[in-house]
């Protein structure tokens, strides 16, 4: 009943020709496939479109290039939540009508059913997910218990896996040396602070192996080339579906949000914005969450949650205790400088200690 009921409902509202292609942007594995079975196969059912879905590893420099050309071939994208304020500021991305979104079923408008920090000027929330640290417990001596292990390389032996971008890792170097969770964006807003950081990763640096994706992270850590990883939370749950030794480390986990937005200057601008508005349907984001533990942004889609995927969402009680929320304001502000920063202390001859951990 309830899919007949949203294919009705798609066929009513969305005024997308038969013979349509979309293409829409987003960041490839276990994400995607959440995002096909959870709505993407279904518009295609329901309105006839192709949906062509290509993979990313973020940021905004192509989304740049394309619109500034005028050449614009990405009809949507799923964009980190600094990086869709980046290309809001920058005049990038078309502004976005809230009002349009469908209301939950109970007739809750969108606007009240949706998180209020999803609502953005240029696009809106998709899902809540969260980078952690993950490993197998099969090949390491001691299993991590707080993010600080990560960072000590004498006791708890073994290469990492980090993600290349100063993001994440900039807060959790100064988690390990010290500073309160609450204090973190504080002492990053000053050049001691940064400096701070960066001294605690130049200490692992010798022991990191850098990833850009998602999916490269759980292939580190499935091929035993690292002993932990960071990672998104989602990915070790997919990879535990199929038959991976995997656990999460929820110690600081450091949350953050994906938004979906629509590059200015696009050509299918309608059939872009009916995409969003089925994507972020109650309907869409509690099928979505079947396959992958990201907290969706809609109320209603919560409460539709299996009590058992429900365990590996962030926002889980048992999960968040000690959770650090991403400050989107602060990383649009200071990514750029930053990015360049990070590329430079990269480039720089790993210092290898005359004595390695055993």
């Amino acid at each position: 009943m309830a899919r007949s009921i949203l294919l009705l409902w798609a066929a009513l509202l969305l005024p997308v020709a038969a013979s349509e292609r979309l293409t829409v942007v987003s960041w490839g594995g276990a994400y995607v496939k959440s995002q096909m079975l959870g709505f993407i196969l279904p518009f295609e059912e329901a309105t006839g479109t192709t949906v062509d879905v290509l993979d990313y590893t973020g940021g905004i420099d192509e989304v740049r290039s394309q619109v500034r050309a005028w050449n614009v071939r990405w009809d949507v994208v799923d964009m980190e939540l600094f990086d869709a304020r980046r290309a809001c500021r920058e005049g990038l991305l078309l502004p976005f009508d809230h009002d349009t979104l469908p209301p939950a079923p109970d007739g809750t408008p969108a606007k009240e059913d949706f998180l209020e920090a999803s609502l953005l000027p240029c696009g809106v929330g998709n899902v809540i997910a969260a980078t952690v640290v993950a490993y197998d417990p099969e090949r390491v001596e001691r299993a991590p218990q707080r993010i600080e292990d990560f960072f000590d390389v004498q006791g708890f032996p073994g290469r990492r896996g980090l993600r290349r971008s100063p993001k994440v890792n900039l807060e959790w170097a100064l988690i390990a040396d010290g500073v309160a969770r609450e204090d973190v964006y504080r002492v990053l807003d000053t050049a001691e602070g940064v400096d701070r950081a960066f001294r605690v990763l130049s200490r692992i640096k010798p022991w990191v192996d850098w990833w850009r994706s998602g999916e490269e992270a759980i292939r580190l850590l499935e091929t035993g080339r690292v002993s932990m990883t960071s990672v998104f939370n989602g990915r070790v749950f997919d990879a535990v579906q199929r038959g991976q030794s995997l656990t999460i480390l929820w110690d600081h986990q450091l949350w953050f949000m994906d938004v979906w937005v629509m590059p200015r200057n696009g050509r299918r601008t309608d059939q872009a914005m009916a995409f969003i508005r089925f994507a972020t349907s109650t309907e869409s984001l509690a099928r979505q969450m079947r396959h992958i533990p990201y907290g969706p942004v809609r109320r209603s889609a919560l409460e539709r949650i299996e009590p058992e995927i429900r365990l590996y969402l962030p926002t889980a009680e048992a999960n968040r205790a000690t959770a650090i929320e991403g400050d989107a304001e602060w990383w649009a502000d200071h990514l750029e400088a930053l990015n360049e920063r990070f590329e430079r202390w990269l480039e720089r001859p790993v210092m290898v200690p005359r004595k390695l951990p055993n």
